[in-house]
């Protein structure tokens, strides 16, 4: 994130390099730098005759040097854009290696590697990480997300609590891209409050705040088996909103990270939160977590999760049960 913002700044005060080498499996830093430098190289009148976007899968290599070498007309730089460039062997031509040792000061040549990168041990990725022309965009963790959700607020100006970061995280998933919209869309809602709360987000969004993953891991954790099937059963009344395979991801997820903390010789909620890679916020609920299931117990609820996931894949299951006898059944063995 630092890097992005790094490059961010430097885009916007008009500190451009000659080379933007955009790699890495999570699209949304890719898309984000290659606008900002569309908005920020030229201005509209001198985008006509100096900004070229051309497509990898309808060009080669020696197209795309060839046009890096041109000259601008009536403009200080000329910008070119390469989208969908993954299919092209950079690492194994000597021509744009030769380029990368001595481009064109006026042009700006920004390559949108998208879900590829350029093997490390290459001389053309030294190359471009010596002279700082490659950017590598990396997909988040899902334990990363919620972070990543703090600081996209921060840079917005917005306050936002754990628990909404939670919720968005968990509806949303990793894809940066729909989160930023919606928290951008959420920061149009609410004006001049600048505080994203879990009402807003049911309001606004549609996660409901108490019938959510969030909610049923904390109620598997406290033992509060009558929350738990509540929320099973708005689960089976808004199946779109609640995928099963998500709720066993979390729920596997859950219990593997209480294997973990029963395992460690150091139980406080600060040493939790770093061996789990989670923000300290959610280290009490493995405290209660490992009170209330032993390590045997911790086992056994895993197994009963696999089981559980195979029967939702049609494995070992009347073709008569539904979502709902399956997790209930499955509900029924942890909580019991």
């Amino acid at each position: 994130m630092k890097e992005y913002n790094n490059l961010v700044k430097d885009i916007k005060n008009k500190k451009f390099l000659p080379i933007y080498f955009l790699e890495g499996e999570e699209p949304f830093y890719i898309d984000k730098i290659s606008n900002l430098l569309e908005e920020n190289v030229l201005n509209e009148d001198e985008k006509a005759f100096n900004q070229n976007i051309i497509y990898g899968t309808e060009s080669d290599l020696d197209q795309i040097i060839s046009l890096s070498k041109q000259f601008p007309m009536g403009a200080e730089r000329q910008l070119l854009i390469i989208k969908e460039a993954k299919g092209l062997a950079f690492d194994k031509s000597e021509a744009f290696a030769n380029y990368v040792k001595k481009p064109q000061p006026s042009t700006i040549l920004a390559i949108n590697f998208k879900y590829k990168s350029l093997d490390k041990r290459k001389s053309l990725t030294k190359l471009l990480t010596k002279q700082g022309y490659i950017f590598s965009s990396e997909k988040l963790y899902d334990n990363q997300v919620p972070a990543w959700i703090g600081s996209l607020c921060q840079s917005l100006g917005l306050e936002i609590d754990e628990k909404s970061k939670a919720l968005l995280s968990e509806f949303l998933g990793t894809d940066l891209s729909r989160i930023d919209n919606e928290i951008h869309k959420l920061k149009l809602i609410i004006g001049e409050a600048k505080k994203i709360t879990p009402e807003i987000i049911e309001r606004n969004i549609g996660i409901s705040k108490e019938y959510n993953n969030f909610e049923l891991r904390k109620a598997i954790v406290e033992k509060n088996s009558t929350q738990a099937y509540k929320i099973v059963d708005y689960f089976e009344k808004n199946p779109k909103a609640n995928p099963i395979v998500v709720t066993f991801g979390t729920l596997i997820s859950l219990f593997s990270n209480i294997l973990i903390v029963h395992t460690l010789s150091i139980k406080t909620p600060q040493n939790i939160a770093k061996e789990l890679r989670i923000n300290p916020f959610f280290a009490n609920e493995y405290l209660t977590a490992i009170k209330n299931y032993s390590l045997k117990k911790t086992t056994a609820c895993i197994a009963y999760l696999r089981d559980a996931d195979m029967k939702s894949k049609g494995v070992n299951v009347s073709s008569l049960a539904t979502n709902k006898d399956i997790l209930m059944e499955m509900l029924y063995k942890i909580l019991h």
